[in-house]
């Protein structure tokens, strides 16, 4: 097979699935799934699939969004259980809580290892269950809330944390957990008939064709916290169903938007965490110059939405006020838009699907005349040759798509330690994937997917001797 790898004089458009040079080419992969990749009248190619599993997991909302009308009302509260409470979606979802003391509460939360704000979250909301991943920290806890006068029962460990997720008296269940240690919390959640405030990307990426037959089976909602998927969902509002024809995810460009292709060979780890609209932390800051964030959201949208990857676009945005798009089969295009805040989105997902009043000094209220214009590019494929993986990834389904983020997860951490350059990001990424078709599952187990999430890290990391420490040569 004949890899395409990068180079500085041309950053071409790249798939794990091409074994040659020929306009269509084809691979067979496990569970019968056979891919080929078509070049079409473009500057870009587009990775195409001739067969698809027998029946592959059903989506979240199948193009449209439904409240039944039996679901529950609440009087009072709502309750609440937030997993990663000290992390940003954690800290935002208690600041919305705080602000809307009379429609939720929070009866259980779990974080990792920030032991201060995590007592001082306790003292402040009150719950009645907390859990610390990080066991040997949990004499420190109960000393730092030994002069609390309510005192919460406090859980050790993952077991804390997935007894945080079905917590009894939890309605709705935030997953701000990072990586693939968000999977069993989740999985608990949904097995305890929690609707599920989805921010953790793995859920969908790695577990989808595990995670969603498993809502479907317990009648579980998904509702997606982040700001693109959010502003699908709440376009999808009121359709019928088979009204969804396209969906448009748009994207800030991240720090090299502006940039030419020839002169990212120069990139240095501080330029990359340079983004042009907002402060972020360095992994997503990362993955939004190289896009491979929004090729990770093309994967989760075809999870939460049903629509086939033919049906889904990126749309580079810079102003990013548009935080996404849906078309209906009438060609009419439906776009949520504000100002950049992911308050907005965490809150929908746990008002919904009523809608909740915000005061204008805490939520400001879009101007558009103060705006002035907003504007729109198609993504370049040769300087984000991470969407060519992305779509080829969710093609080949199963597991490819958790080995996708898993790899692109560890070559970001490699990057910023300086151990490869920029460009060797989708290289490791590719070579991580191509390893993985011999070993392809369709249709994973949840060990199975949490065992090929950490198999993808490792080779990624292996790769490094073999990549060295120098720029991709031309």
């Amino acid at each position: 097979m004949a890899l395409n790898f990068l180079s500085t004089a041309e950053i071409r458009a790249i798939s794990f699935l091409d074994s040659s040079n020929s306009s269509t080419q084809h691979l067979k992969l496990k569970g019968n799934l056979s891919c080929k990749r078509k070049d079409i009248q473009t500057h870009s190619k587009k990775i195409c699939c001739s067969a698809q599993p027998a029946r592959g997991p059903p989506p979240a909302w199948p193009g449209r969004a439904v409240a039944e009308p039996d679901r529950k009302v609440w009087d009072g509260p709502k309750p609440i259980s937030i997993v990663g409470s000290t992390g940003s979606i954690g800290t935002q979802t208690l600041d919305i809580v705080a602000e809307n003391p009379e429609k939720f509460r929070v009866v259980a939360l779990a974080a990792g290892s920030n032991v201060t704000l995590l007592a001082d979250q306790v003292k402040r909301f009150k719950p009645e269950l907390v859990a610390i991943r990080n066991e040997a920290l949990i004499g420190e806890l109960r000393e730092a809330l030994a002069d609390v006068e309510y005192k919460p029962e406090i859980i050790p460990g993952e077991e804390g944390v997935i007894e945080v997720a079905r917590h009894p008296d939890a309605a709705t269940v935030v997953t701000g957990i990072v990586g693939c240690a968000g999977l069993k919390p989740t999985v608990a959640a949904i097995e305890a008939g929690k609707d599920i405030a989805l921010a953790n990307k793995e859920t969908l990426i790695a577990g989808g064709p595990f995670v969603l037959p498993l809502a479907h089976k317990h009648n579980v909602k998904i509702l997606p916290a982040d700001s693109e998927h959010s502003a699908i969902f709440q376009c999808i509002q009121g359709l019928t169903e088979g009204s969804l024809r396209r969906v448009i995810l748009t994207a800030s460009g991240g720090a090299f938007r502006d940039w030419p292709v020839e002169k990212l060979k120069e990139v240095k780890v501080a330029d990359a965490l340079k983004h042009p609209n907002w402060s972020m932390g360095k992994k997503i800051t990362v993955d939004s110059a190289t896009l491979f964030n929004k090729g990770l959201e093309v994967i989760e949208a075809h999870y939460l939405f049903g629509a086939e990857y033919d049906d889904i676009e990126i749309v580079i945005h810079p102003q990013s006020i548009i935080h996404s798009m849906i078309e209906t089969q009438d060609s009419s295009v439906l776009a949520q838009l504000g100002w950049p805040d992911m308050r907005l989105p965490i809150l929908y997902t746990l008002s919904w699907p009523d809608r909740i009043y915000c005061s204008e000094i805490t939520w400001p209220r879009l101007d558009l005349c103060k705006l002035g214009s907003l504007t729109f590019r198609a993504p370049d494929n040769e300087k984000y040759p991470s969407v060519n993986l992305a779509y080829a990834a969710g093609r080949a389904g199963g597991t490819m798509t958790g080995v996708l983020s898993a790899a692109n997860e560890k070559a970001v951490e490699m990057f910023i330690d300086e151990k490869i350059s920029y460009l060797d990001i989708f290289k490791v990424v590719e070579l991580t994937c191509d390893k993985h078709r011999n070993e392809l599952v369709v249709s994973p187990s949840l060990e199975e997917i949490v065992h090929y999430d950490l198999w993808a890290r490792d080779y990624a990391a292996s790769l490094l001797p073999s990549i060295g420490l120098s720029p991709v040569p031309v």
